[in-house]
């Protein structure tokens, strides 16, 4: 064998060797980091799996505490699938579901256009911009309960909102909108919309800032209108943004409660009891926990296929992005 064989030979069997001490040395290293991670991980799960399969334990029995006996012998009183049964002919939740789809309907919608004007707005240089910014941002700030207070007494029959009206129309006007059926919800969503437009406008505007700004003056210098750019430029780099700020909008408002319960306590009778006030007075009042373990389990399973359909949009839109 020449010499130059030899040394390749040995070159190759260095090689083989450092490659099995690199791998050696990356099997001991992950081996490492599972163990000094493995607390962690295991305490994140317990933490993570625990409740839901309580939940689901628990889902499938008729236990109350008012039982005498603690959740862990909740299987005396196992009823299989009942809750899920009753689930499905419960006229009461159906109507508390309704009720919070149609909120989320118009809440999402209005702020979802608001925000993105406001983000449009602010887009342009203009006197005292920061200090509406600053003022904009304030709702957003304000605890759920404590908006709801606040509206509470904005639409009282003597409140300021009446007294508004009462300017505007040169009469006196006197109008309950708490205490009626059909005006209490709007109150509810008024104040919805008020408080969660600003965080609309925050996603929206963060998004429009990543649009590159000499795309825009390539076609603007193109001849190219406003609405043009807007919705050739703008809306399919903004489709991963839409998308997480309509995701995280949806899921907020179907959890709608503090500022609902303040406001009405989901009456007048049960003109505005949405899903979480349902559960709430369930498990607070008639104390059905194993019903309200079987419908926090299908709101979280329903609520879960949204966001893995909203990652699947996103995640789209981001391909599909220029």
């Amino acid at each position: 064998m020449s010499v130059s064989a030899t040394t390749k030979v040995r070159a190759g069997s260095s090689a083989s060797a450092a490659a099995a001490r690199s791998e050696r040395g990356d099997r001991e290293g992950r081996r490492l980091g599972l163990a000094l991670t493995l607390p962690a991980q295991l305490l994140v799960l317990f933490i993570a799996a625990f409740p839901l399969l309580m939940q689901a334990y628990i889902s499938l029995t008729d236990w109350s505490p008012l039982d005498g006996i603690g959740w862990w012998q909740a299987w005396e009183l196992w009823n299989s699938f009942a809750n899920y049964t009753d689930l499905a002919s419960d006229t009461r939740f159906w109507n508390a579901l309704w009720r919070t789809a149609v909120v989320m309907g118009i809440c999402v919608p209005a702020e979802f256009l608001l925000g993105l004007g406001l983000a449009i707005l602010f887009m342009d240089e203009f006197a005292g911009k920061r200090i509406f910014y600053s003022v904009l941002l304030v709702p957003m700030m304000v605890v759920p309960a404590v908006a709801g207070y606040m509206f509470f007494m904005l639409f009282q029959s003597g409140g300021p909102v009446n007294d508004i009206l009462s300017t505007l129309a040169g009469t006196r006007v006197s109008v309950a909108w708490l205490s009626d059926p059909n005006l209490a919800l709007l109150a509810v969503i008024v104040a919805d919309i008020w408080q969660w437009t600003p965080l609309m406008f925050l996603i929206l505007l963060a998004g429009l800032v990543g649009v590159p700004e000499d795309q825009l003056k390539a076609a603007t210098l193109l001849g190219a209108s406003w609405w043009q750019r807007f919705v050739t430029i703008v809306l399919p780099r903004m489709k991963a943004i839409i998308v997480i700020a309509l995701a995280i909008r949806v899921i907020e408002n179907f959890k709608i409660f503090d500022t609902l319960y303040i406001m009405t306590g989901g009456g007048p009778g049960v003109a505005t009891e949405t899903i979480s006030v349902y559960i709430y007075k369930l498990t607070t009042q008639d104390l059905i926990w194993g019903y309200v373990a079987a419908i926090a389990l299908a709101i979280l399973i329903a609520l879960s296929l949204l966001a893995a359909f909203a990652i699947k949009r996103m995640a789209a839109a981001g391909k599909e992005a220029p």
